[in-house]
């Protein structure tokens, strides 16, 4: 199943910075976020695997949706 990486508020995807299959360690920046026109950086809580990436730059996301999924 994996580590969810979720957004924690609604929020324009500015730029994906991992792939499926990379691997990342604690502190990498995921995903860059803007809202009310300001970045946020959605930084990897755990080393892992990316299982899975469900954004692309340009994507709305929700409070709650998932970006990224991390291998345990």
């Amino acid at each position: 199943m994996g580590h969810r990486v979720e957004s924690e508020l609604v929020a324009n995807v500015i730029a994906v910075h991992v792939a499926d299959d990379q691997m990342v360690a604690v502190g990498d920046e995921l995903v860059l976020l803007e809202s009310m026109k300001m970045e946020i950086p959605v930084l990897a809580e755990r080393s892992g695997r990316i299982l899975e990436v469900k954004v692309a730059a340009g994507d709305v996301v929700q409070e709650g949706e998932v970006l990224v999924v991390i291998d345990d």
